[in-house]
């Protein structure tokens, strides 16, 4: 009996069809996006038309599908994907909101307060004496840190930089001047009790960032204090949705490229999420 051991996919391997769950409005303004850098940079040719190399790279990003798995369907290299990717995610990160000009546009509208977090955005275990920063002992895992600004019904407003996992949220906001550009938006920031002593001005001085209050062995927090932590926690609560529509972005499970091109992906990703929930 003669034994068939040829491959199943073929030569050519199988494509197969599926479904991005995004408005076609996103997919149209990649495209003029990128149709506009192309005309900016004299590039007259691509392997495929901007429609095409946008729905791919909202591919890549919302399901976290893997460069060379959609090259094959494509007809195009993975190294082509992987540069398509690179290159739009750098155009929408160019388009971020920056901190001053969100907490101003805050402002005008009549807001009184944000919402200030931080959350980790795991990335790949890498080995060497360079990586050993990105372990957050916090989490238990290798990845970048990321500050978040909200506005009270929770729409992003502003991300930071991804710094090193190990990097604590107070010294990220201290980073970022977080406490001067509240002061002077003339704003404030509802925060969690990981971000008690950020603000260490002048006790007299109305404070830039509220926090609850944070229990002692020896001085357990009185009825009051623990009524006030309650109704901080239901106001700051829309804060985490900002975070779950971020991270509805697949790509952002666990980052697989360089660390260093965190900050880019999360300001890019921020861009793309406030068009689909404004929408």
């Amino acid at each position: 009996m003669k034994k068939n051991n040829g491959s199943a996919e073929g030569p050519d391997g199988l494509v197969y069809a599926a479904r991005l769950p995004l408005s076609s409005a996103t997919l149209n303004y990649l495209a003029g996006l990128l149709r506009g850098h192309c005309r900016k940079i004299g590039s007259r040719w691509r392997s495929l038309p901007p429609g095409k190399i946008a729905g791919i790279v909202l591919a890549v990003l919302r399901c976290d599908q893997r460069p060379g798995d959609l090259a094959g369907g494509n007809g195009v290299h993975r190294t082509t994907v992987t540069r398509w990717v690179r290159e739009v995610v750098a155009l929408l990160a160019a388009r971020a909101p920056r901190l001053d000009r969100a907490l101003k546009k805050i402002a005008r509208k009549g807001g009184g307060v944000v919402l200030l977090d931080g959350s980790l955005i795991r990335t790949r275990r890498r080995t060497g004496a360079e990586n050993r920063k990105n372990y957050s002992g916090k989490t238990k895992c290798h990845g970048r840190l990321v500050i978040a600004l909200t506005d009270d019904k929770g729409h992003l407003l502003w991300v930071s930089a991804a710094r090193p996992g190990r990097t604590s949220e107070i010294t990220a906001c201290r980073h970022d001047r977080l406490t001067a550009h509240l002061r002077a938006a003339g704003l404030g920031a509802i925060a969690d009790l990981g971000f008690v002593g950020l603000d260490d001005s002048n006790p007299d001085a109305d404070p830039a960032v509220i926090t609850g209050y944070k229990a002692a062995r020896n001085r357990p927090l009185t009825r009051s204090q623990k009524l006030s932590n309650k109704a901080l926690a239901a106001v700051r609560a829309p804060v985490e949705h900002g975070f779950a529509h971020l991270k509805n972005w697949r790509v952002l499970s666990k980052v697989r490229t360089n660390p260093k091109r965190a900050t880019t992906l999360v300001r890019a990703l921020l861009v793309l999420t406030n068009r689909e929930v404004a929408r």
